[in-house]
């Protein structure tokens, strides 16, 4: 069987467009079933061409909550027999079964597909954490093979991807059955890369994970940093190293998500010498020390992790990112009309100015900018880095 495989009617696995990106989160922490986000998603279905689409979900697995679920693409049954053996060998598995679906027409060639809820176990290095052990299980076993691999390994969130349209995925993954706090989706037009199962967005590594509109242009230089600090680069996509991007600046670095923004997206140095001292000193400091993670190229990103999403576009603004707010929810989007078709009586909308930070956390009702409150344009003085 072939991982790519799709209805696309361009006859062309790298067609020059654009990707939807689509993401909500409660920050009060309710729960929402999975109709929404796939409203949204789905009413970009142009914006793709059914090579790939996903959603990824945070606090849907409560009965599971203190154990890594680990989701799981095999080529056949031999491969997930033998992948099982080697998960049985590093993890403490408490309970393992299909991950649910139903045949829809035009998913073609699925993967076996199956979940498991573990923890793992063995001696780990002195002063390894947790998270690093099992990034190196992850990294290892993706790196092992070419017939299966881990594709979400998060706490109490999931990944839902493959080949298809975003409608098609959600009904194939049984998306409306689900309910989250905190829901991102990427509808995918793939550019350099093929579409196939394990390439659709979003990408993940434990909890985070990321949607990507764009191109990034200096992925080799990223992949080539993020290796020499242990990450491996197996999913043939340039969204994948900002994933794992995410993890060591966020979680091994403990950067705020406005900090690593800056890491991705800095102010050009021109742009810098005209900051306040603090911001010249802060911007100056992120360059030097992060300068080959500066994420260069058109790119927008939704990247989120357990209690956080983080909303991003590159510095000079070539794909489109809006915003809305609601109450305690706060909404990031492709496009301004998915937002108002989820949420009719949207409070405030605006379009973040390029490089410009959206965070939403739980337990911090989401606020919009003081020219969004006032209905005025932004005031340049009121722009801020860090």
């Amino acid at each position: 069987m072939s991982w790519a495989s799709t209805e696309n009617r361009y006859g062309d696995d790298k067609v020059f467009d654009a990707c939807g990106l689509f993401g909500f989160m409660d920050t009060s922490g309710a729960l929402h079933d999975g109709e929404a986000i796939v409203r949204g998603m789905s009413t970009m279905k142009e914006r793709g061409n059914g090579l790939g689409s996903g959603y990824a979900a945070y606090g849907i697995y409560p009965d599971f909550a203190d154990l890594y679920a680990l989701h799981v693409m095999c080529r056949s049954e031999a491969a997930r027999r033998d992948l099982e053996l080697r998960l049985r060998q590093g993890w403490t598995i408490a309970h393992d079964e299909p991950i649910p679906h139903r045949e829809v027409a035009g998913v073609l060639d699925a993967p076996i597909l199956r979940r498991y809820f573990a923890t793992p176990r063995g001696e780990r290095e002195p002063g390894l954490s947790e998270e690093d052990h099992v990034v190196r299980q992850v990294m290892a076993i993706n790196t092992e093979r070419d017939d299966a691999f881990i594709y979400s390994s998060g706490k109490n969130m999931g990944i839902f991807k493959g080949v298809g349209h975003p409608d098609q995925i959600a009904e194939y993954y049984r998306v409306d059955e689900y309910r989250g706090y905190l829901w991102t989706a990427h509808n995918r037009f793939p550019t350099n890369t093929p579409g196939w199962w394990g390439g659709a967005h979003p990408f993940g590594l434990l909890d985070w994970t990321v949607v990507h509109n764009g191109e990034i242009s200096s992925y080799g230089t990223n992949r080539r940093y993020m290796e020499a600090h242990g990450y491996q680069c197996t999913m043939q996509t340039d969204t994948e190293v900002i994933a794992y991007a995410a993890d060591l600046v966020m979680r091994r670095h403990r950067l705020s998500p406005r900090v690593a923004a800056l890491v991705f997206a800095s102010p050009l140095w021109d742009e810098i010498a005209h900051l306040s001292p603090d911001q010249q000193q802060l911007c100056r400091a992120v360059r030097q020390t992060y300068g080959p993670l500066l994420l260069n190229g058109p790119f927008t990103v939704i990247i989120a992790r357990e209690g956080e999403m983080l909303g991003l576009g590159d510095r000079i603004r070539l794909r489109p990112l809006a915003v809305g707010i609601k109450d305690d929810l706060l909404y990031i989007s492709s496009e301004l009309s998915a937002i108002h078709l989820v949420q009719p009586d949207i409070q405030y909308t605006w379009t973040p100015e390029g490089g410009q930070a959206i965070v939403g956390r739980l337990g911090q009702r989401p606020q919009p900018p003081a020219h969004v409150q006032r209905r005025e344009p932004v005031l340049e003085s009121e722009l801020s880095y860090g």
